[in-house]
């Protein structure tokens, strides 16, 4: 397979934006992944959530960190093509596996995905990271949505858990209260997709999802990669993935028996 090219002006936009559309990037490997996708949801891992409420219509499930065990998705993750298309957006001369995540919404979940950052839930800090979205099916109406230029904002968005809407730390001091783009007239990003596009974004990006009201399934795969700078950074509590049990202290590299280093061709 031909590594696909990631230009300059792609680069810039990323910085500039903290989001940017990659088209066709995941393409060789669509069947792949919706295979994986219903392994996954035939056998869900432990982490696996349903996120609508009682009386809410349809079907939001999302899952992560599953990769070790889908052989699909393992294929995806050790492809040279994709941790190149990392490194160059990033930056970097190195890439580390971070985790991967499922999202699918069924036809008629009309329940978005709230907006949020991701930093806020992880326990890495660092300018160098990427997560590619991509949908397996064509999406025109239940897009990724991202905020540009929302990865240099100088405080974090505060998180909070998807089902509950409640805080995902106690303490919420150090933290910028969740804004609504829309309404605040903030530059919004989306495109229309075709299965294996991908939207590359900042960890430190706002982004959120339209819920589902067309006929067609939704089915999602999001691939989180680290470069050069990240580093290990302790939350005021519970982090989502938790990885419990992992041993790390603050300003590490995550340990890479974990986390393993991808193999960038030529390098």
């Amino acid at each position: 397979m031909q590594a696909h090219s990631i230009d300059t002006e792609t680069i810039a936009a990323y910085e500039r934006d903290g989001a940017v559309l990659v088209k066709g990037l995941f393409a060789p490997w669509v069947e792949d992944l919706r295979r994986g996708v219903e392994r996954n949801m035939a056998a869900p891992g432990p982490s696996a959530a349903e996120n609508l409420k009682p009386g809410e219509t349809g079907r939001f499930f999302d899952d992560y960190c599953n990769w070790t065990r889908i052989p699909e998705f393992e294929r995806v993750v050790r492809a040279p093509e994709i941790a190149a298309a990392a490194a160059a957006l990033m930056r970097s001369t190195a890439v580390q596996m971070f985790h991967d995540h499922v999202l699918v919404k069924e036809p008629g979940t009309s329940k978005p995905t709230p907006w949020h950052q991701d930093a806020p839930y992880y326990f890495v800090e660092g300018s160098q990271t990427v997560s590619f979205w991509t949908p397996l099916d064509p999406v025109r109406e239940a897009g990724l949505r991202c905020v540009a230029g929302s990865h240099r904002w100088p405080r974090l968005v505060l998180p909070v858990r998807w089902l509950s809407d409640q805080r995902f730390y106690a303490d919420a001091d150090d933290y910028m209260p969740v804004p609504d783009p829309d309404a605040e007239g903030m530059r919004v990003l989306e495109w229309a997709m075709d299965p294996g596009d991908a939207v590359a974004f900042q960890y430190r990006t706002l982004h959120g999802a339209r819920g589902n009201d067309t006929p067609l399934r939704r089915r999602a795969f999001s691939l989180r990669l680290l470069g050069d700078d990240a580093r290990y950074v302790e939350r005021p509590g519970r982090t989502s993935p938790p990885f419990p049990g992992h041993g790390m202290r603050p300003g590490e590299v995550l340990r890479t028996d974990w986390f393993p280093y991808l193999k960038i061709p030529g390098v």
